[in-house]
């Protein structure tokens, strides 16, 4: 059984006989609580085989040719037995296959993973273990509840609280647990949380301990009620709390007010809509994630090579002609050195060229060339560009290369032919409208969203062309309209939309800034 393998590329080809099984713990649900060997493990595999409670977020680090199994259970309707998670897990990797069966938290904390690894053993399959952040620390974390502190409690017990409250299945030591531990972690116990307490209380708790339920925890949906044991049942049921939920019992949850982090993010719990293209959506989403907010990434443009480039092609032979290269985009910079290296040329060809840059990000692009842009205008639009050369003092006759969208404005082309410049464009990409993924579409239908982000033209267009007529209705009635520039909101406004949030500087991080402030106001009017 070849459990000395190591993780590389290799391993991912089909080989003949067994396979290898990686039973990887996918954390409490924050994708970034993945452990890098789990994030290496989900890079190679073949096969990945997950649940309900692995951040649909981890799917993006996996390959695209992988085959993706959901076998996710919900409470009394199980989309599969886990006889049958065992069955698919052997039969893969019999296959030949690297599997990844990637489990919510930690495989071995009430997560079955045992039983896996068992199936695995009498299939004579090769697995390894690799542990993940189980909810029952990370949960109580986020809500600012520490487990142990020397002032209130040196013990913690963590217990399933889905076991059957009779004489065949009475294994928890319920006086031991009421009298000697001192803070109790529940895991999916909400069905069960009125007899939790009656226990509790029975053998000897006071009724005035101090308890928490948190719902989702670690998530952009974490919601979290405090109570007591005589009244969290209460509590919780008037809150309409659903599982995924941790109960926490002890005098630790009266420090929940005083540590509290991760609830005072001020978007959390918004749905926002990404329209970016898939490559350029992460960054916003990180953004819009570190504020609270679940992103929701259903690009409804995408960037590809014109179909005639022989005007970006003419333009890079004769690259050493030019003063300037001007950049509006960090599409334009990205699809201008794909096509400069393919063509065989290097970063020599601009080693007598000045780079101008439409905004932060557009230079940040071209700095991972290790290339230094001598211009960027205080504000990220085209008139601002060319202000900006304006008092630079731009040469009478000076020659300036703009690779661009195949269909983009002029005013950066012809303001600086009124600067006497004399300027050349060519198409470096073209944006098509993408076909939506049918799951996300699902997801907005169920959920709907607080915020929708448009960071160009393009995508406020095709957002009307790619999302049916009546889901688009239903989300523009609801959620509030963002648009990263004047421009951008202008095109949403020709178009019959509302533009609640607009920036004073056309960037991501100011983007986010504006939504944040927006939402702020909203609850202080609220409260008013």
């Amino acid at each position: 059984m070849r459990k000395d393998r190591k993780i590389n590329q290799a391993e991912a080809e089909k080989i003949n006989g067994p396979g290898k099984v990686y039973l990887v713990g996918a954390g409490p649900g924050d994708p970034g609580l993945l452990t890098l060997k789990g994030k290496e493990i989900i890079e190679t595999s073949d096969v990945i085989i997950y649940d309900r409670l692995a951040s649909p977020r981890l799917m993006a680090f996996a390959r695209k040719d992988a085959e993706r199994i959901y076998v996710g259970k919900r409470t009394g309707a199980h989309a599969v037995s886990q006889e049958e998670i065992n069955r698919i897990i052997v039969e893969k990797a019999c296959e030949g296959k690297l599997v990844c069966r990637l489990k919510g938290g930690d495989p071995f904390i009430f997560g079955r993973g045992a039983e896996e690894a068992q199936a695995l053993v009498s299939a004579g399959i090769p697995f390894e273990i690799v542990p993940g952040v189980t909810s029952a620390i990370a949960v109580p974390a986020y809500a600012g509840i520490p487990l142990t502190h020397r002032s209130h409690t040196a013990s913690v017990a963590f217990i399933t609280g889905h076991r059957k409250f009779d004489a065949e299945e009475a294994d928890v030591d319920w006086e031991g647990l009421a009298k000697g531990v001192g803070t109790l972690v529940f895991l999916m116990g909400m069905k069960n949380l009125p007899n939790i307490v009656k226990e509790l209380i029975k053998y000897g708790r006071p009724a005035n301990t101090p308890a928490a339920v948190i719902n989702w925890g670690t998530t952009p949906f974490h919601k979290s009620v405090v109570g007591t044991l005589e009244d969290i049942a209460q509590k919780v049921n008037d809150a309409g709390i659903k599982p995924p939920s941790i109960i926490v019992v002890g005098t630790v949850v009266g420090l929940k007010d005083e540590i509290d982090w991760f609830e005072t993010r001020p978007l959390l719990g918004k749905r926002a809509l990404i329209t970016r293209t898939r490559s350029q959506a992460s960054s916003l989403a990180n953004l819009l994630e570190k504020k609270g907010a679940y992103p929701i990434e259903l690009p409804t443009i995408a960037t590809v090579a014109p179909e005639d480039q022989s005007g970006l092609d003419g333009a890079l032979s004769r690259l050493s002609s030019f003063d300037w290269v001007v950049f509006s985009s960090e599409n334009a910079v990205r699809f201008f050195f794909d096509r400069l290296l393919a063509l065989g040329f290097d970063l020599r060809a601009l080693s007598n060229i000045k780079i101008a840059a439409m905004g932060a990000a557009t230079a940040e692009n071209i700095a991972s060339f290790n290339l230094k842009t001598d211009l960027i205008p205080e504000n990220f639009k085209a008139e601002d560009l060319v202000d900006a050369f304006r008092k630079l003092g731009l040469k009478e006759g000076a020659k300036v290369f703009i690779p661009r969208a195949e269909k983009a404005r002029d005013v950066l082309p012809e303001g600086l032919r009124g600067l006497g410049a004399k300027v050349e464009t060519a198409a470096a990409y073209r944006t098509i409208a993408p076909t939506p993924e049918p799951g996300v579409l699902e997801e907005l239908r169920d959920g709907g969203a607080d915020i929708i982000t448009f960071t160009s033209s393009s995508t406020v267009k095709n957002f009307f062309a790619v999302i049916p007529k009546e889901l688009k209705e239903q989300l523009v009635k609801k959620a509030a309209i963002a648009c990263i520039g004047p421009i951008t909101a202008k095109t949403a406004s020709d178009l019959g939309l509302k533009v609640d949030i607009e920036p004073d500087k056309s960037t991501m991080a100011g983007l986010v800034e504006a939504i944040e402030a927006y939402f702020a106001k909203s609850r202080t009017q609220a409260n008013d």
